[in-house]
């Protein structure tokens, strides 16, 4: 097989072991999922994932990764639809890009389990990354304060437990003050 078409069909093959381990990781994280458990899901055996991804903390670390590059995408794509320059005006676009990111469970429940991960050391670099893309990036677009960009991400945090423990479906005094 030519150079190229080898590693054409390993990125094909990378892309598949991604899809696949993010619904794994997502539903039992990064201590309860095997390499195992996601070559078999992918259709590929144990040692070709090992040659895609060096171990499991290098996959979860790309999942990570992913999942900061797609909460960034959002940002960019809210950020450039705000016709105004009004820092709240931006931050109140951002909110919505975000929340529609961690709608997606499987995103949600990756950067939940990263954090609570985070001293492995690959993993804990991996979540500092997409914090510090995020903080950069949303200070760079927003014009807002540092404690508009605070509130920001504490209110992010609380929307991920938020979703994460489907506050929406309960009707109860402590859910209703959460959600605000």
């Amino acid at each position: 097989m030519p150079p190229q078409l080898r590693r054409y069909y390993a990125d094909e093959r990378r892309a598949t072991v991604m899809r696949t381990a993010i619904g794994r990781f997502a539903a039992r994280g990064y201590y309860g999922t095997s390499t195992t458990d996601v070559a078999k899901a992918a259709g590929i055996s144990q040692g070709y994932l090992y040659r895609l991804f060096k171990d499991k903390e290098t996959l979860f670390v790309s999942l990570v990764d992913h999942c900061s590059d797609r909460l960034r995408e959002a940002a960019a794509t809210a950020a450039a639809s705000v016709r105004s320059t009004v820092p709240q005006a931006v931050m109140d676009a951002l909110t919505t890009a975000y929340d529609d990111v961690i709608g997606d469970r499987d995103v949600l429940m990756i950067l939940m389990h990263a954090q609570g991960c985070a001293t492995e050391p690959g993993i804990g670099e991996a979540v500092r990354r997409c914090y510090a893309k995020q903080v950069e990036y949303i200070r760079a677009v927003s014009g807002a304060s540092e404690e508009q960009i605070r509130r920001y991400f504490a209110d992010a945090l609380l929307s991920n437990v938020l979703v994460a423990i489907d506050a929406a479906a309960v009707d109860a005094p402590w859910a209703r003050t959460l959600r605000g």
